[in-house]
């Protein structure tokens, strides 16, 4: 059976932190900046941790 291969595309996008956390960036972030308020703008720049189901998929496609 050959080893199961990275996920490249999502390798790119995610790092996994010391603890197993996902981190990400922020969706809404492309463009029209200027619609949306000051703390909304400080919130969307800092990055999110993916906790859930959808973190355990992840991590299964991160494995090298």
């Amino acid at each position: 059976m050959p080893k199961q291969k990275t996920h490249k595309g999502l390798a790119k996008r995610v790092k996994v932190t010391a603890r197993g956390k996902i981190k990400r960036r922020r969706a809404g972030t492309g463009h029209l900046m200027g619609s949306k308020n000051a703390k909304r703008r400080r919130r969307l720049s800092s990055p999110a941790v993916t906790e859930s189901k959808i973190a355990e998929t992840m991590k299964v496609k991160l494995l090298k």
